[in-house]
């Protein structure tokens, strides 16, 4: 089986070196956008692009999925540079694109295929590499691309068969970004941070309304990106790529992902929409880089939303070729500006942790389609039902950003060593750290932690504190108190300054009101285990004791007894108040969080 393979690279090779064009139809165009093709296809085409185009295709592996499938990136450079660090020194931008993190929206995969075709071989969009390198994944989640099934996706209108959303351990890869405990996240930040590209897409298809886009996008802007990025963002970019993309016939791009604030009533508007570090683009905010994420209409045929996607991609690269100058600077100077976050004094400088909607709206011309509402005798509840017809009406957008968490960046974070567990997700980031060369006992910033509530039903294989795929609301994490303690922790903890480019990756994980913080997805969760107890006997003498010297404890006892009714009834709960109440529990510790912020290293024994 190799040698014929082989055998026929050497015969296309040599076709095309002698001037003559063998068919380079993607196999998704032969037919005639009917299926999309499977990973030992899509290795097979790329692979004999790469035969046919040696100086300019180059196929890299940077990981194993877990089920051992190997995750490659397909690399297309004009001169035959693929090394990350010349193609930088070279000021040329690196383009990363991401394909099937959700293996039932393959669009991105088949898009790709034809974009670097027509780069290298037909040669019709050759200019878009004449300034910039173009790096996409073909399929990231190649396990879920490999469970392929009629049935997968009920929303979508084709290809025939599709992929799954999850990994082989059925976790969503597009909810792994922060706390990274995938083989396939692991080895995308190892990768990530060896290319460190200069712009990043993520190619998906909705699930949601109908209406008359094919093509929607949003690139972050909100007041934790970068104000200059943000503003070539909104200036440039997405203006640019509407623009251009309306110009081809039969395409209509949307520069917001549409989501309705009612799914029964779409004149109610469009809904605000953020993304948290979990999610792809979130995380880019983190890394100082522009990040797009791309989303196709599901109910649009298969040709429509793979040349949709086609025809964004090239308009971006045109962009990128165009103000390549504009793009690196902003990345050097975004990096620099996320170094200084830990430089003190710092006043009182506040870093958004949490994002949410104002209140604000702007008027958008939304192209939707007419629609009727009835009530169904189905689900008992209002039944839309889109006609088709052109709906092209103006609805408020909620578009204002308002900060719900922040805080004042420290200089650095000291994390006690035996808190493996975190640690080494700051290490998949490539975050970096030093340790104590000795035990150190200073004062900190810490936090106290009381009345979390964690989520019943599992989510991405955890029960994390934060409410399932909501945002964070007040009142719904629970409450961390900042205070100043006095600390030891001993020889070989980890200490994280923030004077670094990616400080932001250590703020967002490392503090607890963080949306995808470890606290958050439940890697501090012993710390709320109260691990001694007392017995009743021994608490019946406790309560004696503690009510006959302090009579204040007594009303406050009997005040409780009095107004509620629960704990009146919980014979053990009532003892429970005088231990709660006294030294014992106190050395339970519970709700300690063991992460400490420094205001200044001065004292801080660090290995060198």
């Amino acid at each position: 089986m190799k040698v014929h393979v082989a055998v026929s690279l050497l015969v296309a090779s040599a076709a095309f070196a002698l001037g003559q064009t063998p068919d380079w139809q993607t196999p998704t165009e032969k037919s005639n956008y009917r299926t999309t093709p499977d990973y030992a296809e899509t290795m097979a085409y790329l692979n004999r692009v790469a035969a046919a185009a040696p100086g300019q295709v180059k196929i890299e592996p940077f990981g194993t999925t877990g089920e051992g499938r190997e995750l490659d990136i397909v690399i297309a450079s004009k001169d035959g540079v693929f090394d990350p660090g010349a193609i930088h020194a070279s000021h040329r931008p690196i383009v990363l694109v991401q394909n099937s993190i959700h293996a039932g929206e393959m669009d991105g995969k088949d898009s790709c295929l034809a974009l670097l075709r027509d780069m290298v071989i037909t040669k019709t969009r050759a200019a878009l590499l004449d300034n910039a390198v173009f790096v996409f994944i073909p399929m990231y989640n190649a396990d879920g691309h490999k469970r392929r099934s009629a049935y997968n996706r009920i929303n979508q209108n084709g290809p025939d068969v599709m992929g799954w959303r999850g990994n082989g351990t059925n976790l969503n890869l597009n909810r792994d970004y922060m706390k990274a405990q995938t083989p396939e996240t692991r080895a995308f930040m190892k990768m990530f941070h060896q290319w460190l590209p200069d712009f990043f897409v993520d190619d998906h298809v909705t699930d949601g309304a109908d209406f008359q886009y094919d093509v929607t996008f949003t690139i972050d802007d909100g007041p934790n990106v970068y104000g200059p990025t943000a503003r070539w963002i909104d200036d440039v970019v997405t203006p640019t790529l509407v623009k251009q993309v309306d110009a081809v016939p039969g395409h209509l791009a949307s520069p917001t992902y549409i989501t309705l604030n009612d799914d029964s009533d779409p004149a109610k508007g469009l809904g605000f929409n953020d993304d948290p570090p979990r999610f792809s683009t979130g995380y880019m905010i983190l890394e100082n880089r522009p990040g797009m994420l791309v989303e196709l209409h599901m109910l649009k045929d298969y040709k429509t939303r793979v040349t949709g996607n086609y025809e964004l991609l090239r308009v971006l690269m045109e962009v990128i070729n165009r103000d390549v100058a504009k793009l690196i600077k902003l990345n050097a100077d975004a990096d620099a500006d996320a170094a200084r976050l830990g430089a003190h004094p710092l006043g009182n400088q506040q870093f958004p942790l949490r994002l949410s909607w104002s209140g604000e709206t702007t008027p958008f011309l939304f192209r939707g389609y007419h629609y009727t509402r009835q009530l169904s005798e189905v689900s008992g509840t209002m039944w839309v039902k889109y006609n088709h017809e052109p709906w092209d009406v103006s609805l408020p957008l909620a578009t204002g950003f308002k900060v719900t968490a922040s805080i004042v960046p420290p200089a650095a974070y000291i994390i006690p060593r035996e808190w493996t567990h975190v640690i080494d997700v700051l290490a998949a980031h490539q975050v970096e750290m030093q340790h104590t060369s000795a035990p150190w006992t200073g004062q900190v910033e810490t936090y106290r932690c009381t009345d979390m509530q964690w989520n019943r039903a599992p989510f991405e294989g955890r029960h994390p504190i934060f409410p399932g795929e909501g945002a964070f609301e007040p009142g719904r994490f629970g409450h961390c108190d900042l205070v100043t303690e006095t600390v030891t922790y001993p020889a070989g903890s980890v200490v994280i300054q923030l004077n670094q480019r990616l400080s932001k990756v250590a703020l967002q994980w490392l503090e607890p009101e963080g949306p995808d913080s470890a606290m958050a997805w439940g890697f501090f969760d012993s710390i709320f285990e109260q691990k001694e107890y007392g017995e009743p006997y021994v608490l019946e003498k406790l309560a004696r004791e503690m009510m006959e010297k302090d009579p204040k404890l007594k009303e406050e006892f009997e005040r409780k007894i009095e107004s509620d009714p629960k704990f009146a009834a919980n014979p053990y709960a009532r003892l429970s108040f005088f231990y709660d109440h006294s030294p014992w529990y106190a050395a339970n510790r519970v709700g300690e969080y063991p992460v400490g912020r420094l205001t200044k290293l001065d004292g801080v024994p660090l290995e060198k």
